[in-house]
């Protein structure tokens, strides 16, 4: 079975114009909206893995993914015109 990805663009629909802008802007947004994805990746073939949720390393990515949502979240939340 096969898990979504969550894009920021989908996770936040109503800041995707911001979110593309500050991907073209802004180098530290682009780099930090790359590593999110990545986490993501990592996160979700984990899970289509059938991972124990209780393990280590699984909730030290997850937590570190939300970080960065959150981070990704105010920056283009405070980039909205």
């Amino acid at each position: 079975m096969s898990i979504p990805s969550r894009t920021l663009e989908t996770e936040f629909p109503d800041l995707a114009d911001s979110i593309r802008h500050l991907i073209q802007d802004s180098i530290q947004f682009k780099t930090d909206r790359d590593v999110y994805h990545k986490l993501d990746k990592e996160i979700r073939g984990l899970e289509e893995r059938g991972v124990a949720t209780d393990d280590h390393h699984f909730k030290e990515l997850k937590t570190q993914r939300a970080r960065l949502k959150d981070q990704l979240y105010a920056q283009a939340k405070n980039h909205q015109h």
